[in-house]
């Protein structure tokens, strides 16, 4: 491969054979990040990054196979590189980011610990980031523009206990119920994630005969009682239509005596297992058309989907032994499966128009797919504001922001374009 070279000065070519450079983190823009210092000349590079390699990064972080599957990103990125350039200085680290910071003059992607060691060291860094189609490359330099921390940052979003338990109305409210199902269920249990309906609610009108419908409702046949739902679903084997039954059924009949709760709201309905077998059609399972995860399952799918993925969960439970746990992971599919199952259907009952798996997967993991463009173009700019900085032409650093284009009514359209404007002073 030629190294893109030509239109740079001696002098300054010069300085990218000599200088240091740190990368911090080889992901979607580390990789891309890479292959643009080593073709631009860099030749002394060091890459942190404490992450593995996972499926689900392949599709953009190019330097990755699927051999390299649970292996260092840093390691892995190095050899890769070296495949294409083996005259570079390339040290990877597996390994955090706190043991390594004032030793370079640094290209950096990182975010609030790197901010304040470049602060103290006096060290420009440039710091990136991108979101789907949008981006940022910014230069921070101590006493010339806005650190890292000067902007407030957006917080997590979370939402009342009462809204998920008792009166969800987007499907992020059940697709976070049914992540604490699976916690609840076969997970660590945790008293701030419940899922069964309150017995106390503030908007409630009590009595007794209200207490006794609600008592009948949640034990039926014996079944549920008010001890924990592991407890309680252990007790049943883990039956899947027990669950469905109690989940998507009493426990929306026990919401559905606290009369006040749907004064200003439309009622939940409860789903009855047998009637939805009943009436189901085999010939359609799912709603649209294109790759299965991207499919929206019909209702008596998503039964489908809820019991087979229980099915596996507790035989996963049963081979680990007496007392195992298992941890939700957006990766695992027998656990996907099991949200999606479950969201979904409760956002049936409260009238939500239902997901795919691939929706479902972006909320429960808090994901913004990936672009590989976004990420190109974010290195791109990277190394155009490093080679500012290795010239001494500090004054000429932008930040860019990737945004949505307008037309000419100044209409947001479906097209990205990045905007460059002077590194915001201090």
């Amino acid at each position: 491969m030629v190294q893109l070279v030509g239109s740079l000065r001696k002098e300054l070519y010069d300085t990218l054979s000599t200088c240091k450079v740190l990368v911090v983190g080889a992901g979607g823009i580390g990789c891309e990040l890479l292959k643009n210092l080593v073709l631009t000349g860099f030749k002394n590079i060091e890459v942190i990054d404490l992450d593995t390699i996972d499926v689900s990064n392949l599709n953009r972080q190019f330097l990755f196979q699927k051999k390299h599957v649970g292996k260092s990103k840093a390691q892995v990125a190095k050899e890769s590189v070296l495949q294409f350039c083996p005259t570079v200085n390339i040290t990877a680290y597996h390994d955090s980011i706190m043991k390594w910071v004032s030793l370079f003059v640094a290209l950096l992607t990182a975010r609030n610990h790197v901010n304040r060691m470049c602060l103290a060291a006096d060290i420009p860094l440039i710091e990136s980031g991108s979101a789907g189609y949008l981006g940022q490359v910014t230069v921070i330099k101590k006493g010339l523009t806005e650190c890292y921390e000067c902007q407030p940052k957006p917080t997590q979003k979370t939402f009342p206990g009462c809204t998920i338990r008792n009166t969800p109305s987007e499907p992020i409210h059940c697709i976070v119920w049914a992540k604490y199902l699976f916690n609840q269920l076969f997970g660590e249990e945790d008293a701030d994630q419940e899922v069964s309906p309150d017995t106390a609610d503030p908007e409630a009108a009590w009595n007794l005969e209200d207490t006794a419908a609600r008592a009948a409702a949640s034990e039926k046949d014996g079944d549920i009682k008010r001890v924990s739902t592991k407890d309680w679903a252990r007790s049943t084997g883990y039956d899947a239509v027990k669950l469905f039954t109690k989940l998507f059924k009493d426990d929306i009949m026990y919401l559905l005596t606290m009369d006040k709760l749907w004064k200003t709201r439309k009622a939940p309905t409860p789903l009855v297992w047998q009637q939805l077998e009943d009436s189901a059609s085999p010939q359609e399972p799912s709603v649209g058309s294109g790759l299965k995860d991207q499919q929206v399952l019909s209702i008596w799918g998503l039964c489908q989907l809820f019991r087979n993925s229980v099915e596996t969960l507790r035989s996963q439970l049963q081979q680990m032994g007496e007392g195992a746990e298992l941890v939700w992971d957006k990766d695992d599919p027998p656990a996907m499966d099991f949200v999606t199952a479950a969201a979904n259907l409760r956002m049936h009952i409260f009238s939500m128009n239902t997901k795919s798996l691939f929706d479902v997967k972006s909320m429960a993991g808090n994901i913004i797919p990936a672009i590989a463009t976004t990420n190109a173009v974010i290195a791109g700019l990277i190394v155009l504001e490093g080679l500012k900085i290795l010239s001494g032409e500090l004054e000429s650093c932008r930040t860019a922001n990737g945004r949505k284009a307008e037309t000419r009514r100044n209409q947001p359209d479906d097209s990205f374009c990045f905007e460059r404007g002077s590194a915001r002073e201090s």
